[in-house]
């Protein structure tokens, strides 16, 4: 599965592009995740170029905000070797209407 779609590279700001917004109003534009694990990502800010995008990383122990290697997520392996997809139900949202 394609991660980032051309519609999302065109809708994701650049990194550093929403620094200025507090995280709560921020927009989150995709969600990933691992089917076979607890993992998720929350994509708000993305390069392309650089293949890195700032998300919102959470598992059932840890909720952490930061800079994450698409590379990575895409050689990402759970245990029954499922990699990392993307919820296709997903609608882009404010962080603070994220329900986690």
């Amino acid at each position: 599965m394609q991660l980032i779609t051309t519609e999302l590279e065109e809708t994701i700001p650049m990194l550093y592009a929403t620094e200025d917004i507090k995280l709560e109003d921020k927009r989150v534009y995709a969600k990933l995740f691992t089917p076979d694990t607890d993992w998720t990502w929350y994509i708000m800010e993305l390069s392309i170029e650089e293949r890195i995008c700032f998300a919102m990383t959470q598992n059932d122990s840890c909720m952490e905000i930061g800079y994450t290697s698409i590379d990575e997520l895409e050689s990402i392996k759970g245990p029954l070797g499922l990699g990392v997809e993307r919820d296709l139900g997903f609608t882009a949202c404010k962080y603070s209407e994220l329900k986690l």
